[in-house]
């Protein structure tokens, strides 16, 4: 799952930044409103993290922008602003959470799942199809009751497609979702993921669609 963290504060944003890659999560990381503004105009991102202090576009008219035009990405607030009036003010205002600073990472990383499963209309954290299960806030991925160990860009890679199991997603849009735009992509990168997922998982589980894209199926 791909994140937008809109902080200028260079050591909170380097350190949350960190955290959530160590957590599974693929971040892009803006220091200014406008960076982030732009960001969202051109990107993909399941969710926004958004420090309301930013200079040149501040939080809370980032937000105010994003809610006028449509954009109904979920956003977790981050800010050292704790009085009541700030909280209700940018919760009335589009934010769907809220957390203080200095706040512990485990808590902002289970408030981002919980955010991501109402999004997505599901009530547990887990995605299952038939036999596979792949739980996003343990990290972990079993098959038949058996544990299946894979690298944090395979897990990402399995996460995506289990989102929306029989759906077709590109090979672009899984580059958008697994790669920050800082990262180097090689031409072949998302194929050489889907090889390695197949040996893992067996071969009739993720299916391509010819000229589309690939889509993850029970196996009949």
């Amino acid at each position: 799952m791909k994140l937008l963290l809109a902080e200028d504060d260079p050591l909170v944003g380097d350190g949350v930044a960190q955290g959530l890659r160590l957590a599974g999560f693929t971040v892009d990381w803006m220091r200014d409103g406008r960076e982030a503004l732009h960001a969202l105009k051109v990107g993909s991102y399941s969710l926004l993290l958004l420090d309301l202090g930013l200079p040149l576009l501040d939080g809370l008219a980032l937000l105010d922008k994003l809610r006028r035009q449509g954009n109904t990405i979920p956003v977790l607030v981050i800010t050292a602003r704790d009085a009541l009036p700030d909280r209700i003010d940018g919760l009335n205002r589009g934010a769907d959470d809220y957390l203080v600073k200095p706040f512990d990472l485990d808590e902002l990383v289970a408030r981002i799942h919980a955010l991501l499963r109402r999004g997505q209309g599901r009530s547990h954290s887990e995605l299952r199809l038939g036999t596979l299960c792949v739980s996003p806030l343990n990290h972990t991925v079993t098959l038949d009751g058996q544990d299946v160990p894979l690298t944090s860009r395979e897990f990402a890679l399995l996460a995506a497609l289990m989102e929306t199991p029989g759906a077709v997603i590109s090979v672009r849009d899984i580059e958008e979702r697994l790669y920050g735009w800082e990262e180097e992509v090689s031409n072949n990168a998302v194929e050489v993921l889907l090889h390695r997922l197949r040996k893992k998982l067996g071969g009739e589980w993720i299916r391509n669609v010819r000229g589309v894209g690939f889509k993850i199926v029970e196996p009949a």
